[in-house]
C-alpha cells in the first residue's frame, strides 16, 4: 500500500490483519522500525533464529509505516531476509508513504533494495493510496483540531 499519510494504510492493513485472524490465520504486525530493532536485539542476544521462526510461522506479517526511518545496513540486511523468506511463500503486507523510486533514501544497498521491491510486487496487488484529500487532514480541517493532537 503506497500512499500519502493519512489515507487508511494502517486502517486497511490492520482490518485485513482482523480479517485473517477471524479465519483462523496467524497475524503479526509490526511498525517498520519495530521489526528492525527487534531483529537486532535478537541477532544481539543469540535469538535471531527463534525470532525468525515465529515470524515465518505467522500467514500474515504486515510491516506498516515503511518510510519513516532510514535503516543502517544490519537493519537493512534483517528485513530483506524477512521479506525474502516469505517471497512466493506467505502473505505479507507492506505500508509505505514512499514510491519504490524513494526506497534508496530508506537502504544504503541499491542492489538490494531493487531486490526487496521485487520480492514484494511479484504476484502481488499494489494498491495506490495517494490522496488530494487524506482523511486526517479533512477530519482535522472539519474539527478545527491540529493535526497530531
Amino acid at each position: 500500500m503506497i500512499g500519502n499519510p493519512g489515507t487508511g494504510k494502517t486502517h486497511l492493513s490492520i482490518a485485513l490483519g482482523l480479517k485473517a485472524c477471524m479465519q483462523g490465520l496467524k497475524v503479526r504486525l509490526y511498525t517498520a522500525a519495530n521489526l528492525s530493532n527487534e531483529l537486532i536485539e535478537a541477532l544481539d542476544g543469540h535469538r535471531l533464529l527463534k525470532l525468525e521462526k515465529q515470524i515465518a510461522s505467522c500467514d500474515l506479517l504486515i510491516i506498516d509505516e515503511m518510510s519513516y526511518i532510514t535503516f543502517n545496513r544490519h537493519q537493512s540486511e534483517l528485513l530483506f531476509k524477512v521479506i525474502a523468506d516469505r517471497s512466493e511463500r506467505k502473505s505479507i503486507i507492506v505500508s509505505t508513504n514512499l514510491a519504490f523510486s524513494d526506497w534508496l533514501t530508506m537502504f544504503e544497498n541499491q542492489t538490494m533494495v531493487a531486490a526487496m521491491i521485487d520480492r514484494l510486487t511479484y504476484r502481488s496487488f499494489v494498491l495506490n493510496m495517494n490522496s488530494d484529500r487524506p482523511y486526517r487532514a479533512e477530519f482535522a480541517a472539519q474539527s478545527d483540531t491540529p493535526i497530531g493532537d
